[in-house]
Protein backbone atom coordinates (compact mmCIF):
# COMPACT_ATOMS: atom_id res chain seq x y z
CA UNK A 1 0.00 0.00 0.00
CA UNK A 2 1.37 3.25 -0.65
CA UNK A 3 0.49 6.19 0.76
CA UNK A 4 2.04 9.76 -0.28
CA UNK A 5 1.71 12.83 1.17
CA UNK A 6 2.66 16.51 -0.06
CA UNK A 7 2.73 19.15 2.29
CA UNK A 8 3.63 22.89 0.57
CA UNK A 9 4.87 25.40 2.46
CA UNK A 10 3.02 28.29 3.81
CA UNK A 11 3.11 31.35 5.30
CA UNK A 12 1.51 31.12 8.50
CA UNK A 13 -0.32 34.45 9.75
CA UNK A 14 -2.75 33.13 12.06
CA UNK A 15 -3.19 31.23 15.67
CA UNK A 16 -5.79 29.10 13.37
CA UNK A 17 -3.44 28.57 10.64
CA UNK A 18 -0.93 27.25 13.04
CA UNK A 19 -3.29 25.36 14.81
CA UNK A 20 -4.35 23.73 11.60
CA UNK A 21 -0.79 22.90 11.33
CA UNK A 22 -0.26 21.08 14.21
CA UNK A 23 -3.47 19.15 13.80
CA UNK A 24 -1.67 18.06 10.52
CA UNK A 25 1.26 17.14 11.70
CA UNK A 26 -0.47 14.78 14.73
CA UNK A 27 -2.17 13.22 11.95
CA UNK A 28 0.78 12.52 9.58
CA UNK A 29 2.67 11.26 12.72
CA UNK A 30 -0.13 8.48 12.97
CA UNK A 31 -0.27 7.54 9.17
CA UNK A 32 3.42 7.25 9.30
CA UNK A 33 3.11 4.90 12.84
CA UNK A 34 0.19 3.19 10.92
CA UNK A 35 2.04 2.14 7.67
CA UNK A 36 5.02 0.99 9.59
CA UNK A 37 2.88 -1.38 11.61
CA UNK A 38 1.40 -2.88 8.72
CA UNK A 39 4.68 -3.14 6.76
CA UNK A 40 5.73 -5.41 10.06
CA UNK A 41 3.09 -7.50 9.77
CA UNK A 42 2.88 -10.71 7.86
CA UNK A 43 1.07 -10.81 4.27
CA UNK A 44 -0.96 -13.69 2.99
CA UNK A 45 -2.68 -11.75 0.69
CA UNK A 46 -2.63 -13.72 -2.69
CA UNK A 47 -1.86 -12.34 -6.58
CA UNK A 48 -5.00 -12.08 -8.11
CA UNK A 49 -3.39 -11.25 -11.93
CA UNK A 50 -3.25 -14.11 -12.50
CA UNK A 51 -6.96 -15.24 -12.93
CA UNK A 52 -6.30 -17.78 -15.20
CA UNK A 53 -5.71 -21.39 -14.61
CA UNK A 54 -3.28 -21.21 -17.33
CA UNK A 55 -1.72 -17.93 -16.48
CA UNK A 56 -0.26 -19.60 -13.09
CA UNK A 57 2.40 -21.06 -14.86
CA UNK A 58 6.46 -20.73 -14.50
CA UNK A 59 8.60 -19.45 -17.59
CA UNK A 60 9.31 -23.14 -18.30
CA UNK A 61 5.41 -23.73 -18.99
CA UNK A 62 4.97 -25.49 -15.40
CA UNK A 63 2.29 -24.86 -13.45
CA UNK A 64 3.43 -22.69 -10.37
CA UNK A 65 3.74 -25.06 -7.46
CA UNK A 66 2.36 -24.65 -3.67
CA UNK A 67 5.40 -23.46 -2.21
CA UNK A 68 6.53 -21.44 -4.61
CA UNK A 69 6.34 -17.94 -1.96
CA UNK A 70 8.33 -20.17 0.55
CA UNK A 71 11.44 -18.36 0.26
CA UNK A 72 12.05 -15.40 -1.45
CA UNK A 73 14.67 -14.67 -4.80
CA UNK A 74 17.30 -14.01 -2.39
CA UNK A 75 16.23 -17.52 -0.47
CA UNK A 76 15.01 -15.72 2.35
CA UNK A 77 12.33 -18.04 4.35
CA UNK A 78 8.82 -16.67 4.35
CA UNK A 79 7.29 -17.94 7.40
CA UNK A 80 3.65 -17.34 5.96
CA UNK A 81 4.05 -20.42 3.42
CA UNK A 82 4.52 -22.62 6.94
CA UNK A 83 1.26 -21.00 8.95
CA UNK A 84 -0.74 -21.94 5.80
CA UNK A 85 0.54 -25.04 5.54
CA UNK A 86 -0.66 -25.84 9.37
CA UNK A 87 -3.80 -24.13 9.42
CA UNK A 88 -4.77 -24.87 5.95
CA UNK A 89 -6.38 -21.41 5.54
CA UNK A 90 -5.00 -18.35 4.47
CA UNK A 91 -7.70 -16.17 6.31
CA UNK A 92 -6.89 -18.23 9.46
CA UNK A 93 -3.33 -17.66 9.12
CA UNK A 94 -4.00 -14.14 8.73
CA UNK A 95 -6.08 -14.16 12.40
CA UNK A 96 -3.30 -15.84 13.71
CA UNK A 97 -0.61 -13.96 12.87
CA UNK A 98 -2.67 -10.74 15.03
CA UNK A 99 -3.17 -13.15 18.51
CA UNK A 100 -1.72 -12.88 21.40
CA UNK A 101 1.41 -15.74 21.82
CA UNK A 102 -0.97 -17.14 24.57
CA UNK A 103 -4.16 -17.22 22.68
CA UNK A 104 -2.32 -19.35 19.92
CA UNK A 105 -0.38 -21.14 21.42
CA UNK A 106 -3.74 -22.32 23.08
CA UNK A 107 -5.42 -22.85 19.56
CA UNK A 108 -2.26 -24.71 17.99
CA UNK A 109 -2.68 -27.44 21.10
CA UNK A 110 -5.81 -28.29 19.87
CA UNK A 111 -4.82 -28.70 16.33
CA UNK A 112 -1.95 -30.53 17.58
CA UNK A 113 -4.30 -33.13 18.96
CA UNK A 114 -5.66 -33.66 15.65
CA UNK A 115 -2.81 -34.09 13.78
CA UNK A 116 -1.91 -37.03 16.52
CA UNK A 117 -3.61 -40.12 14.26
CA UNK A 118 -2.71 -42.74 16.63
CA UNK A 119 -2.99 -40.87 19.90
CA UNK A 120 0.44 -41.68 21.42
CA UNK A 121 0.79 -38.14 22.13
CA UNK A 122 3.74 -37.35 19.80
CA UNK A 123 3.37 -36.48 15.71
CA UNK A 124 5.55 -37.88 13.37
CA UNK A 125 6.62 -37.16 10.10
CA UNK A 126 3.79 -38.93 8.62
CA UNK A 127 1.43 -37.79 10.62
CA UNK A 128 2.62 -34.24 9.88
CA UNK A 129 2.92 -35.25 6.09
CA UNK A 130 -0.48 -36.12 6.33
CA UNK A 131 -1.62 -32.81 8.11
CA UNK A 132 0.12 -30.41 5.78
CA UNK A 133 -1.48 -32.20 2.48
CA UNK A 134 -4.71 -32.00 4.01
CA UNK A 135 -4.18 -28.16 4.55
CA UNK A 136 -2.87 -28.14 1.17
CA UNK A 137 -6.47 -29.05 -0.33
CA UNK A 138 -8.40 -26.81 2.17
CA UNK A 139 -5.85 -24.01 0.78
CA UNK A 140 -6.95 -25.03 -2.81
CA UNK A 141 -10.69 -24.88 -2.32
CA UNK A 142 -10.76 -22.03 -0.26
CA UNK A 143 -9.07 -20.14 -2.97
CA UNK A 144 -10.78 -21.87 -5.50
CA UNK A 145 -14.15 -20.63 -3.56
CA UNK A 146 -12.83 -16.88 -3.82
CA UNK A 147 -12.42 -16.83 -7.41
CA UNK A 148 -15.50 -18.34 -8.19
CA UNK A 149 -16.90 -15.27 -6.12
CA UNK A 150 -15.24 -12.92 -7.72
CA UNK A 151 -16.62 -14.99 -11.52
CA UNK A 152 -20.22 -15.86 -10.68
CA UNK A 153 -21.83 -13.06 -11.76
CA UNK A 154 -25.69 -13.71 -11.35
CA UNK A 155 -24.48 -15.37 -7.81
CA UNK A 156 -26.57 -19.02 -8.47
CA UNK A 157 -23.69 -20.62 -7.53
CA UNK A 158 -22.31 -21.61 -10.93
CA UNK A 159 -19.90 -20.18 -13.30
CA UNK A 160 -20.46 -20.49 -16.90
CA UNK A 161 -17.76 -20.20 -19.59
CA UNK A 162 -19.64 -16.66 -20.72
CA UNK A 163 -19.00 -15.61 -17.03
CA UNK A 164 -15.50 -16.63 -16.85
CA UNK A 165 -14.35 -14.73 -20.10
CA UNK A 166 -15.98 -11.75 -19.45
CA UNK A 167 -14.60 -11.51 -15.92
CA UNK A 168 -11.02 -13.22 -16.87
CA UNK A 169 -10.22 -12.03 -20.59
CA UNK A 170 -12.50 -8.96 -20.39
CA UNK A 171 -14.80 -10.14 -23.32
CA UNK A 172 -18.75 -10.38 -23.72
CA UNK A 173 -19.67 -13.26 -25.60
CA UNK A 174 -22.97 -12.17 -26.67
CA UNK A 175 -21.30 -9.46 -28.89
CA UNK A 176 -18.65 -11.88 -30.22
CA UNK A 177 -20.91 -15.49 -30.52
CA UNK A 178 -18.29 -16.48 -33.21
CA UNK A 179 -14.70 -15.63 -32.19
CA UNK A 180 -13.02 -13.98 -29.45
CA UNK A 181 -11.25 -10.37 -30.39
CA UNK A 182 -8.00 -11.25 -28.73
CA UNK A 183 -4.93 -9.46 -30.54
CA UNK A 184 -2.42 -10.84 -28.27
CA UNK A 185 -1.09 -14.72 -29.43
CA UNK A 186 -0.46 -15.83 -25.59
CA UNK A 187 -3.64 -14.60 -24.32
CA UNK A 188 -5.34 -16.38 -27.32
CA UNK A 189 -2.98 -19.72 -26.39
CA UNK A 190 -4.42 -18.72 -22.83
CA UNK A 191 -7.99 -18.72 -23.64
CA UNK A 192 -7.95 -22.23 -25.62
CA UNK A 193 -6.28 -23.95 -23.07
CA UNK A 194 -8.90 -22.46 -20.12
CA UNK A 195 -11.50 -23.83 -22.87
CA UNK A 196 -10.41 -27.21 -22.50
CA UNK A 197 -9.51 -27.16 -18.64
CA UNK A 198 -13.68 -26.36 -18.28
CA UNK A 199 -15.09 -29.05 -20.29
CA UNK A 200 -12.44 -31.20 -18.60
CA UNK A 201 -13.49 -30.29 -15.01
CA UNK A 202 -17.67 -29.96 -16.37
CA UNK A 203 -18.06 -33.55 -15.32
CA UNK A 204 -21.43 -33.68 -15.82
CA UNK A 205 -21.54 -31.75 -18.62
CA UNK A 206 -24.01 -29.44 -18.17
CA UNK A 207 -22.36 -26.57 -19.23
CA UNK A 208 -22.21 -24.99 -15.88
CA UNK A 209 -18.80 -25.61 -13.58
CA UNK A 210 -20.27 -25.95 -9.63
CA UNK A 211 -17.65 -25.70 -6.51
CA UNK A 212 -16.71 -28.93 -6.31
CA UNK A 213 -15.70 -28.94 -10.40
CA UNK A 214 -14.48 -25.27 -10.41
CA UNK A 215 -11.80 -26.32 -7.94
CA UNK A 216 -10.51 -29.13 -10.29
CA UNK A 217 -10.49 -26.24 -12.96
CA UNK A 218 -8.80 -24.12 -10.87
CA UNK A 219 -6.26 -25.89 -9.40
CA UNK A 220 -6.14 -28.86 -11.66
CA UNK A 221 -3.14 -30.96 -9.48
CA UNK A 222 -6.26 -31.50 -7.30
CA UNK A 223 -8.29 -34.08 -9.81
CA UNK A 224 -6.95 -36.80 -11.81
CA UNK A 225 -8.89 -36.49 -14.46
CA UNK A 226 -7.18 -33.45 -15.20
CA UNK A 227 -3.71 -34.96 -15.88
CA UNK A 228 -4.39 -35.85 -19.92
CA UNK A 229 -5.53 -32.56 -20.63
CA UNK A 230 -2.83 -30.99 -19.05
CA UNK A 231 -0.16 -33.04 -20.62
CA UNK A 232 -1.78 -32.62 -23.81
CA UNK A 233 -1.72 -28.98 -23.26
CA UNK A 234 2.08 -29.49 -22.35
CA UNK A 235 2.78 -31.68 -26.00
CA UNK A 236 0.80 -29.18 -28.07
CA UNK A 237 3.35 -26.20 -26.78
CA UNK A 238 6.76 -27.80 -26.51
CA UNK A 239 6.83 -31.17 -28.57
CA UNK A 240 7.14 -30.30 -32.32
CA UNK A 241 8.40 -33.22 -33.14
CA UNK A 242 5.56 -34.63 -32.38
CA UNK A 243 7.21 -38.13 -30.68
CA UNK A 244 5.36 -37.46 -27.51
CA UNK A 245 7.81 -37.18 -25.44
CA UNK A 246 9.94 -34.15 -24.63
CA UNK A 247 13.72 -33.83 -25.42
CA UNK A 248 15.95 -30.85 -23.83
CA UNK A 249 16.06 -28.47 -26.52
CA UNK A 250 11.93 -29.03 -26.80
CA UNK A 251 11.92 -28.42 -23.14
CA UNK A 252 14.18 -25.31 -23.53
CA UNK A 253 12.11 -23.32 -26.71
CA UNK A 254 12.06 -20.21 -27.29
CA UNK A 255 13.42 -19.22 -23.71
CA UNK A 256 16.76 -19.95 -24.36
CA UNK A 257 16.98 -17.21 -27.37
CA UNK A 258 18.49 -14.14 -25.10
CA UNK A 259 20.22 -16.56 -22.18
CA UNK A 260 23.76 -17.12 -21.45
CA UNK A 261 25.93 -20.31 -20.83
CA UNK A 262 25.63 -20.67 -17.26
CA UNK A 263 21.41 -20.23 -17.46
CA UNK A 264 21.31 -23.51 -20.20
CA UNK A 265 23.78 -25.22 -18.18
CA UNK A 266 21.78 -24.92 -15.25
CA UNK A 267 18.36 -25.87 -17.14
CA UNK A 268 20.29 -29.16 -18.55
CA UNK A 269 21.76 -30.35 -14.72
CA UNK A 270 17.72 -29.57 -14.06
CA UNK A 271 16.55 -31.26 -16.92
CA UNK A 272 18.51 -34.51 -16.48
CA UNK A 273 18.92 -34.92 -12.41
CA UNK A 274 15.43 -33.42 -11.79
CA UNK A 275 12.91 -34.15 -14.18
CA UNK A 276 14.73 -36.85 -16.70
CA UNK A 277 14.12 -39.88 -13.91
CA UNK A 278 14.92 -42.82 -16.26
CA UNK A 279 17.96 -40.91 -17.47
CA UNK A 280 17.11 -41.60 -21.49
CA UNK A 281 17.14 -38.15 -22.05
CA UNK A 282 13.17 -37.91 -22.68
CA UNK A 283 10.66 -36.61 -20.45
CA UNK A 284 7.48 -38.91 -21.17
CA UNK A 285 4.12 -38.97 -19.75
CA UNK A 286 4.76 -39.37 -16.72
CA UNK A 287 7.58 -37.21 -16.16
CA UNK A 288 5.83 -34.20 -17.94
CA UNK A 289 3.00 -34.40 -15.89
CA UNK A 290 5.54 -34.60 -12.78
CA UNK A 291 7.00 -31.21 -14.12
CA UNK A 292 4.03 -29.03 -15.24
CA UNK A 293 2.21 -30.30 -12.37
CA UNK A 294 4.20 -30.20 -9.12
CA UNK A 295 3.18 -33.04 -6.53
CA UNK A 296 1.27 -31.81 -3.60
CA UNK A 297 2.82 -34.48 -1.61
CA UNK A 298 6.51 -34.34 -2.64
CA UNK A 299 5.90 -30.20 -1.30
CA UNK A 300 4.03 -31.73 1.98
CA UNK A 301 7.28 -33.94 2.80
CA UNK A 302 9.63 -30.78 2.26
CA UNK A 303 7.85 -28.85 4.51
CA UNK A 304 7.23 -31.41 7.10
CA UNK A 305 11.19 -31.70 7.38
CA UNK A 306 11.44 -28.30 7.32
CA UNK A 307 9.22 -28.07 10.47
CA UNK A 308 11.04 -30.93 12.19
CA UNK A 309 14.32 -29.05 11.25
CA UNK A 310 13.08 -25.99 13.15
CA UNK A 311 11.33 -27.54 16.00
CA UNK A 312 12.77 -31.18 16.90
CA UNK A 313 14.94 -30.03 19.84
CA UNK A 314 16.43 -33.39 20.53
CA UNK A 315 16.62 -34.84 17.18
CA UNK A 316 14.59 -38.04 18.28
CA UNK A 317 12.42 -37.90 14.90
CA UNK A 318 9.26 -37.06 16.47
CA UNK A 319 7.57 -33.79 17.63
CA UNK A 320 6.00 -33.82 21.09
CA UNK A 321 3.27 -30.96 21.76
CA UNK A 322 5.81 -28.95 23.84
CA UNK A 323 8.49 -28.85 20.88
CA UNK A 324 5.48 -27.60 18.33
CA UNK A 325 4.02 -25.25 21.10
CA UNK A 326 7.78 -24.14 22.11
CA UNK A 327 8.04 -22.90 18.16
CA UNK A 328 4.84 -22.11 18.05
CA UNK A 329 5.76 -18.45 16.09
CA UNK A 330 7.02 -21.30 13.35
CA UNK A 331 4.07 -23.32 12.85
CA UNK A 332 1.46 -20.88 13.19
CA UNK A 333 3.12 -16.85 13.99
CA UNK A 334 1.57 -14.32 16.49
CA UNK A 335 1.69 -10.97 17.63
CA UNK A 336 2.14 -10.33 21.60
CA UNK A 337 -0.57 -7.47 20.98
CA UNK A 338 -4.09 -7.68 22.68
CA UNK A 339 -6.65 -7.25 19.82
CA UNK A 340 -9.42 -7.44 22.86
CA UNK A 341 -13.46 -7.94 21.37
CA UNK A 342 -11.59 -8.43 17.68
CA UNK A 343 -10.42 -12.14 18.91
CA UNK A 344 -12.87 -14.84 18.48
CA UNK A 345 -12.72 -16.34 21.56
CA UNK A 346 -11.53 -20.48 22.29
CA UNK A 347 -14.21 -22.44 22.67
CA UNK A 348 -16.25 -20.89 19.29
CA UNK A 349 -12.16 -22.03 17.71
CA UNK A 350 -12.80 -25.44 19.42
CA UNK A 351 -16.14 -25.61 17.73
CA UNK A 352 -15.44 -25.10 14.45
CA UNK A 353 -12.75 -27.81 14.46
Amino acid sequence: MKHTSRIGAYHIVSASALISVFLLSILISLVHKTNGAIAASHSHIRNHDDRSPSREREADGAFSPRDKSHYGSSDGHHSEFDHEAILGSTKDAEEFDSLPKEEAKARLAILVGKMDLDKNGLIERGELKAWIIRSFKMLSEEESKQRLEEVDENEDGLVTWKEYVQETFGVDLDSNPSSIPLNDIEEQQMLADDKMLFAAADANKDGYLDAVEFVSFTHPEEDPKMLPIVYQQTLDSKDTNKDGEIDFKEFIGDRGHDKDKKWLDDEKDRFDNELDWNKDGLLDRQEIISWVLPSNEEIAGEESAHLFASADDNHDEVLTPEEILEHHDTFVGSEATDYGDHLHNLEKFKDEL
